[in-house]
């Protein structure tokens, strides 16, 4: 798990970190099945002995995730 206290840090230094927020709320909020991680702060999941594999939601969250991100670095791009 990331700690916000270094994303602070970083961003201070110039990093850009995309949020993913609630763009992804139809399936960060299901509870049928147990899911080991996501926020508003981006995809996760939880590591443990490596018997449990990611699941299809964790999967969806961290696809999704990415295309915000290669969107807002499209952006970024053109605008240079």
């Amino acid at each position: 798990m990331y700690s916000l206290t270094a994303i602070t840090m970083l961003a201070h230094q110039g990093m850009i970190y995309v949020l993913i927020g609630y763009t992804f709320s139809h399936c960060m909020f299901k509870m049928e099945k147990v899911k080991g991680g996501g926020s508003p702060y981006g995809a996760g999941t939880y590591a443990s002995d490596g018997t449990r594999q990611v699941s299809e939601i964790e999967l969806l969250q961290a696809f999704h995730q990415e295309n915000i991100l290669a969107t807002i670095t499209k952006k970024l791009k053109d605008a240079a």
